[in-house]
């Protein structure tokens, strides 16, 4: 529960725990957004870390003149790339290997087969997609590495979806972010962003769940 609480409150108060890196580690915070970007595109086990919430408030901070918002777009749309990518070959490694277990009720080689042929004819455009939607960001690379599609399809993908994701949360935290209607219900604000990037996933899956009944 205290860890539940912990995690509500680091995306309900992001300009607050933003505020608190900057006077602490100065210079670093950059490193340290850069990590937390990093982690949640290039790990599995990651998908509950904040990112377009965290991006938009980067962002207004930075039209306070606390952070350079040019440095915040080259560094943290390095970190996508590279934490795509990352999750790409961790999917590609452990593809076959998962897939070639006998006797799982899960992981058989027929979804190996669908998950090519569904990247090979979507692959662009959901990898792109996916970028704006919380956890299934996490997860589509590692599935386009997993149904081995390949790696120089994959990348130009990537790269156009990262520069993308990054600069609309970026600039747009950053002119939206110092507006005083906004400042003064941040909080609500940063709900919204959590709320509106959700909705897709969350109608996605009502859509198959009563639309198969």
């Amino acid at each position: 529960m205290e860890l539940l609480t912990g995690f509500i409150d680091l995306f309900m108060h992001l300009d607050k725990h933003l505020n608190t890196i900057i006077q602490s580690y100065g210079t670093w915070t950059y490193m340290v957004l850069f990590l937390i970007i990093f982690c949640e595109t290039g790990l599995v086990i990651m998908p509950i870390l904040p990112g377009d919430s965290l991006l938009f408030a980067a962002g207004a901070i930075a039209a306070m003149g606390f952070l350079d918002p040019f440095w915040l777009f080259g560094l943290l749309t390095i970190a996508a790339v590279a934490g795509d990518t990352l999750n790409y070959w961790i999917g590609h490694y452990m593809g076959p290997k998962v897939f070639q277990q006998s006797g799982s009720r899960f992981f058989k080689r027929e979804y190996l087969e669908r998950t090519h042929q569904f990247y090979e004819r979507h692959g662009g455009k959901t990898i792109v997609i996916a970028r704006f939607m919380p956890i299934i960001r996490t997860f589509a690379p590692f599935v386009a590495g997993v149904g081995s599609m390949s790696y120089w399809h994959f990348i130009n993908y990537n790269i156009v979806g990262g520069v993308a994701w990054i600069a609309v949360f970026i600039f747009g935290g950053y002119m939206f972010g110092n507006i005083p209607a906004v400042k003064h219900n941040f909080t609500l604000v940063i709900t919204g962003i959590i709320f509106v990037s959700i909705l897709p996933g969350v109608i996605e899956f009502l859509r198959h769940r009563y639309g198969s009944k």
